[in-house]
């Protein structure tokens, strides 16, 4: 092992494949989801975004984010972040009956369209708020692996993310997320599922941009702060949006 040991080039040849593999593998199922993103903020919808521990960043990442669309409400709850706890948030996530409060926090509906997050797609937490926005009538798209097929689901229903959402894509992340072997005994390092959600989640936002364009609307999108003309730009859509979205 010690004589071909190189795990930065191990992981970015990883990392490029496993790009590679959503863009080959998945492309279909990411148009399908951005049209109903698109067709959303068309309706005058909002695209929701929910994760657990580390997936929860997916959610911080589209949302009042320089070049991202503006009609992203993020699913913030501490309970399941890591700042205040990060074993508590883990006991969280497997944990039945938190999705229900939470939603009622946000004013979800049919013409909304919500993003879960999960690497596994088997904590129950996830799976009930994919399964309570789907009782709202919104739209429900999952980022998850489809290598947690035969792990048992830590749901009463026994069903995984991907089989209770409404539109499935693969985020080409193989069981357990590390991807580079660092020691004799088998242990990885180099995490990959953060990497492959922003990815996924970029592109969803890039191509229902260009879904809006091509029917003649112009998106709205977030500047940076750090550009001219970008504070008054923002404060438009602050102004207008901040009584629908809670975090702003």
């Amino acid at each position: 092992m010690r004589e071909r040991m190189n795990f930065a080039q191990d992981y970015y040849k990883n990392t490029l494949d496993m790009i590679q593999k959503i863009y080959n593998t998945q492309l279909r199922q990411m148009k399908v989801a951005a049209s109903h993103m698109a067709q959303a903020i068309h309706d005058g919808g909002l695209i929701y975004v929910f994760g657990c521990g580390h997936s929860h960043m997916v959610a911080e990442e589209l949302f009042y984010r320089a070049g991202g669309i503006v009609q992203v409400c993020p699913i913030l709850d501490s309970a399941v972040m890591l700042h205040e706890g990060a074993v508590k948030s883990s006991k969280v996530e497997r944990m039945s009956g938190l999705a229900e409060p939470l939603l009622e926090r946000y004013d979800i509906g049919p013409r909304d369209v919500m993003l879960v997050v999960s690497n596994s797609g088997i904590n129950s937490f996830g799976i009930e708020m994919a399964l309570g926005a789907k009782q709202k009538g919104c739209y429900v798209v999952a980022i998850t692996s489809n290598q947690y097929g035969k792990v048992p689901s830590r749901h009463v229903s026994g069903k995984h993310l991907n089989e209770i959402c409404d539109l499935f894509i693969d985020n080409c992340v193989g069981k357990g997320d590390a991807c580079v072997t660092v020691s004799e005994d088998g242990q990885r390092a180099g995490p990959l599922s953060s990497l492959s959600a922003f990815f996924i989640a970029n592109t969803l936002v890039l191509m229902a941009c260009e879904a809006r364009v091509r029917c003649g609307e112009q998106p709205e999108i977030f500047c940076s702060g750090n550009i001219d003309g970008a504070d008054a730009l923002n404060a438009k859509y602050i102004l207008h949006y901040r009584s629908r979205i809670r975090h702003l």
